[in-house]
Parts: structure tokens; sequence; C-alpha cells
């Protein structure tokens, strides 16, 4: 017998999807997904991955959206973990909603970037690849052992130009100023329930909820500071919650001088949405392939 969902969460999704958008919210939890990869090009090519995969007996599925994302089917982690060119950095396992962020905020040669959340590094190491090491990137960790963990990543994966730095983002002095800011804030994770994997009930109460909330919406107001004006960031979670989502970014939005560019990307006709209740944001409705996520790009006006 699966888990169940925390009741609450069960009520909340009720509340602001409906019975049937809910429903089909669940079932996405209740798929065991494939496990999905992406290609590092700091470190190998495309080929390369699929000769290697060929060697090993193992098939591939393309993503029509992301020419680096690959798709393997009948295998767990482990057997990934198992190929010379996952030792080398040549390949890093991250879920395709994870991959979607770094992407639509389109990283360039010589750009600062600040990630303000980085660790343990996946959207770091892909905003370094998508701008061939060229782009200037920070990333921010407060705690230590995450840190060492995301250093350690960054070193495997060949991210040359990414500069550490163990602290909390919302400490950062204001006199920083970047051309482009990543912000995948910390969540409740209500995207990611995987119940095929036997996940125990999460801790989950409208109180934590709400602390959560109040911590994205800091981190978002401290990002449009750091970001110079006429540019743009990224808001992205792994909730489909609107309190952490829509909510967040429409207080912000409103203390600031900034606004919602709509997404601009081919996964646009790929991935499986939700209604979102503030135009030009993307939210992913966990599927066989997806978990849930949410994702917002913003320009501070000049």
């Amino acid at each position: 017998m699966l888990p169940v969902i925390p009741e609450l969460l069960a009520t909340l999704l009720e509340e602001q999807y409906g019975t049937e958008t809910a429903q089909r919210i669940q079932a996405g939890y209740a798929i065991r997904r494939p496990v999905t990869l992406r290609v590092n090009p700091l470190r190998t090519t495309r080929p390369e991955v699929e000769a290697q995969l060929t060697q090993a007996g193992l098939t591939w599925k393309n993503v029509p959206w992301y020419e680096d994302a690959m798709i393997i089917r009948s295998v767990r982690e482990d057997a990934l973990q198992a190929l010379p060119v996952y030792e080398q950095g040549g390949i890093y396992l991250q879920n395709l909603s994870a991959m979607i962020p770094p992407l639509v905020l389109r990283p360039q040669a010589d750009e600062t970037i600040l990630d303000m959340a980085a660790a343990p590094g996946g959207k770091t190491t892909q905003l370094a690849a998508l701008s061939g090491n060229q782009a200037l990137i920070t990333a921010c960790e407060k705690n230590k052992i995450r840190a060492e963990r995301m250093q350690y990543n960054m070193e495997k994966q060949g991210a040359s130009r990414v500069g550490m730095m163990m602290e909390d983002a919302r400490r950062l002095d204001d006199l920083f100023s970047f051309h482009k800011i990543l912000l995948d804030a910390p969540c409740s994770g209500s995207g990611t329930i995987a119940l095929m994997e036997g996940e125990p009930q999460r801790r989950m109460t409208r109180d934590w909820l709400n602390k959560t909330a109040a911590t994205q919406t800091a981190m978002l107001q401290k990002a449009l500071r750091l970001l110079k004006p006429g540019h743009e960031m990224v808001y992205s979670t792994c909730s489909i919650l609107r309190m952490e989502n829509e909510d967040v970014v429409r207080k912000c939005l409103a203390r600031a001088n900034a606004e919602v560019l709509p997404i601009e990307h081919e996964l646009l006709r790929h991935v499986p949405q939700l209604p979102v209740t503030l135009p030009g944001t993307l939210c992913v409705c966990p599927d066989e392939m997806h978990e849930g996520f949410f994702v917002a790009r913003i320009r501070r006006k000049k």
C-alpha cells in the first residue's frame, strides 16, 4: 500500500485546483518516474554519452525541448552512476523540471550571475554549461556541509568560473549587483512527492508553510535589490502551492519596480501545466516524467 500525502496538502490542493485537477496531481505523485539526465558539454559530448549508454546496454529517449537532456528507461540511478562518464562529470542526474529555470534564465558569456540558494549545484553547473563556462557565477549556500558538497560538484562538472560564498544570500550587501539572478527558493517540496519511492509523511503545517513563504518573500525582495535595473531574474520552487509561488511573486512585484515577463521557450509546448493566477508564469504538473515546479521570469524595470 502506497503512503498517503499529508492531509493538509490534500486540502490545499483541493481548495486551489478543484477536485479533478487535485486528483490528477495525486496521480502524478503515485507514478515512478524514469531516470533523467543532463549531458555536461564542459566535460564530454552527446555522442560520447550515447556510446557509453549503448555499450552498457541502456536505451534512451530524447527530450524535444532540450538537446542535452535524456530519459533513461528501465534502470535506476545506480546503473548510470557506474558509468565512467558519470564519474568524470560528463552527465548529471536531474529531473526534467529542475532543468527549466536555467533554460529560462538564458545565461550568456561575460554576464555576472547570482545563484542565491545553489546547493547541491545542479542548476549552477547547468548555468555554467549553458554559458560555455563564460558567465561569471556567484553561488551562495549558508550550510557548510551542503556548501562542501556543492564545491565538489563544481569541480567534478568543470564549472571553473563559479565563485562560492558560504553565506545566506539575504545577508549580501546591497552594493552587489548582477546582470541575472536565479532564486530557486527553499520550499515545501509539494511538487516532488514520489509515493512509489516510499516517502515518509512530510512535516507540513500551516505555520510552517507561512514561515516558508515568508522566507521566500524575503529572498525575492533581496534578489530584486541585487538585480541590475533593466535586467532579468528567475524565481522558481519545486512547489505547486500558490502561497509559495504566485502569491510571493505578486507581493514582491508590488514593493519593487519589477514585472513578470512571459516565458518564451519550446518547452511550453511539451510540459504538462497547471493553471496559474499570474499571467506569464509556469507551473508544471507532476506526471510520469516531470516533478511539479513553478517558474517566473521577472525583470527589474529601469
